[in-house]
């Protein structure tokens, strides 16, 4: 049986990259989820996240000890100012790393969806990440290249540029709205109805859940992935196992 993570959530470990690009900064690939809040527990490094809402453009520092978190809709990029080191925590049982993220493509490409598929994709699905090094770059240099067309008209009090943007990633996701549904389904909505079952219990005395305790142990998948911000340690609960097994 799985064991899914705690509250229905997801995990990984991230080594921000450490390329630079047009504007001179290394880092990541901006993008946007749709459904799902993201937080980042920063364990190593020095750098920053900027960030496009309704607010406009914002940059938060982040060193070791920072967290930080943001909702849906939230524009982010992050930036390595020196070996930037990241737990990140994601709703619905990891579905930003599973779907929930638009890259920040220029406009035609967003138009697209099968430019926008193409650009998406690694080169080399399924190979050591070594492999697909090239691609994550070019992937990562296209998002940077429409991310920074956004924050001009952004910071040029342009109104409709977040609403289009926005319309263009939910016409890419909205054939996946289903799938995501049933993830969270059966991840978070599922965690939430489990704990109110164990309280009904409690309040009845009963304790049989507490019979079923245990610790689960999971190490990271090999080996590292390219991801959209940095190198990624991925945690499969479904790989995870009880010492007692």
């Amino acid at each position: 049986m799985v064991t899914p993570f705690p509250g229905g959530i997801g995990i990984s470990g991230l080594r921000v990259y450490d390329w630079p690009t047009v504007d001179g900064v290394c880092g990541g690939s901006p993008h946007v989820h749709l459904t799902c809040a993201e937080c980042y527990c920063v364990i190593g490094g020095e750098g920053r996240v900027q960030t496009l809402t309704r607010r406009g453009f914002a940059e938060t520092p982040l060193r070791a000890g920072t967290v930080a978190w943001f909702t849906p809709g939230t524009i982010h990029r992050l930036v390595n100012d020196d070996d930037l080191r990241i737990v990140v925590v994601m709703q619905n049982s990891g579905l930003p790393e599973a779907g929930d993220a638009v890259f920040t493509f220029p406009p035609e490409v967003l138009a697209d969806p099968v430019h926008y598929a193409t650009a998406a994709a690694l080169a080399e699905p399924g190979h050591a990440y070594a492999d697909s090094s090239s691609s994550a770059r070019r992937r990562r240099d296209l998002a940077v290249e429409g991310f920074l067309q956004l924050r001009r008209r952004v910071e040029a009090g342009d109104s409709a540029a977040l609403d289009e943007f926005y319309g263009a990633a939910l016409a890419l996701k909205r054939e996946s709205l289903d799938d995501w549904e049933q993830r969270w389904r059966a991840g978070a909505l599922a965690a939430t109805r489990l704990t109110g079952e164990h309280l009904d219990s409690l309040r009845d005395g009963d304790i049989g859940h507490l019979d079923e305790a245990d610790i689960h142990v999971v190490r990271a998948e090999e080996p590292q992935r390219y991801g959209m911000c940095g190198r990624l340690d991925v945690h499969d609960p479904a790989a995870g196992r009880s010492p007692h097994d």
